[in-house]
């Protein structure tokens, strides 16, 4: 017996059958795009725990200007224009 009730040969046809209907390729790129993702996100939060370290806001959210920020930024490029 092996995962619920499903042994070790049942698995075995079940990888074969795969392997006949998407090919070797697919599924490389596939475990390729799937790792990808992974090392992108493990990036990500060892980004997040050096911001959380230095100080710097979490996400993009912290840092959103307000509707009156933006009118300051907008008042100081009319001045630098003129």
């Amino acid at each position: 017996m092996g995962l619920g009730g499903i042994s070790i040969w049942q698995l075995l046809i079940i990888l074969v059958i795969v392997l006949l209907l998407f090919g070797t390729k697919k599924l490389r790129n596939l475990g390729s795009d799937l790792g990808g993702a992974v090392k992108g996100f493990k990036d990500s939060m060892g980004d997040e725990e050096k911001a959380k370290e230095e100080g710097e806001p979490e996400s993009l959210s912290d840092t959103k200007d307000t509707p009156e920020t933006t009118q300051a930024k907008d008042a100081e490029q009319e001045k630098e224009r003129s």
